[in-house]
């Protein structure tokens, strides 16, 4: 039977273990180095002799004191050092919460990824809070978004609804990306009920005027029960795996569909996802079990 002593000292034990759980979510997993996370794989109907290499960053969420621009120019250098023959960045650059020391402007978070460097470019998107924290793009409806003309105003060509077509080794593709699916939040002062995507997966892909593979840009992954097998493989973030992921299982995840398209690879009737734990976060300043990370993706 346990005593009085010590049941203070299993409930003491208990606080001090969480709160080192906590100060560890909070203050060390988010600021750890970043993780590479690899794929290799070559999807259904890719060129023999197309071999791709593809870094992906995502949910970067730049803000003082997690996400400065110091340490996203290091992502930036992060990212080159992998040789990546193309770099797409997945939305989400602007903070997603309150809890923070300073924000971090636009032109310094773009000035930090104006270092990226690939042979065939560095494409993007953008997410949902690169929308909903622009007032005159949800007032009108329609953008340009400040962070779009950020990103171009470095270089960074940005993708909403588009299709551009790439070639590799005498091999073409495209990269295909869609305008964010949350992107006119709901409001009473934009007379808006409910969230209004901007995305049009068919208006897009109908810009593809070949036979040749596509690489779609989906920020939030929900989009790809509808994505046909037309598209070789669909790169998405949003997620951040949830940000807290125990044993695969994420308790807390942005999505209509849950765990089904929290992290990582999925493979649906010979389609393939593949969804970035992401960089920063939204909401709460919490990381545990998923750190951040880049992808590199090795196609054929």
């Amino acid at each position: 039977m346990i005593t009085r002593r010590g049941f203070l000292r299993l409930i003491g034990g208990s606080f001090l273990s969480m709160l080192s759980l906590g100060a560890y979510a909070v203050g060390i997993e988010p600021m750890l180095l970043t993780h590479v996370k690899r794929y290799s794989l070559t999807p259904p109907h890719w060129p023999a002799g197309l071999k791709l290499r593809v870094v992906a960053l995502a949910d970067i969420h730049a803000c003082r004191p997690w996400m400065t621009p110091e340490r996203i120019a290091s992502l930036a250098a992060e990212a080159n050092a992998l040789q990546p023959d193309l770099i797409v960045l997945l939305g989400d650059y602007i903070a997603g919460m309150r809890l923070v020391t300073d924000q971090v402007t636009e032109s310094e978070w773009a000035s930090a990824l104006s270092g990226l460097m690939a042979p065939l470019g560095v494409l993007s998107i953008l997410g949902n809070h690169d929308w909903w924290h622009d007032h005159a793009a949800q007032r009108a409806g329609a953008g340009p978004t400040v962070a779009r003309g950020a990103l171009e105003g470095v270089g960074i060509t940005v993708q909403e609804n588009d299709a551009i077509r790439l070639e590799k080794d005498g091999h073409g593709f495209w990269v295909a990306g869609l305008a964010d699916q949350l992107a006119l939040r709901p409001g009473v002062e934009w007379g808006r009920t409910g969230f209004k995507g901007l995305d049009d997966l068919d208006g897009t892909l109908a810009k593809v005027s070949d036979s040749a593979p596509v690489i779609l840009l989906a920020h939030e992954p929900d989009i790809f029960p509808k994505v046909p097998s037309r598209v070789s493989l669909t790169l998405s973030g949003h997620t951040h795996g949830g940000q807290v992921r125990l044993f695969g299982y994420s308790p807390v995840v942005p999505s209509r569909f849950g765990n089904r398209y929290a992290y990582g690879h999925v493979v649906e009737q010979d389609r393939n996802l593949i969804i970035s734990g992401g960089l920063g976060f939204s909401i709460m300043p919490v990381r545990f079990g998923m750190r951040p990370e880049i992808l590199q993706i090795d196609l054929g």
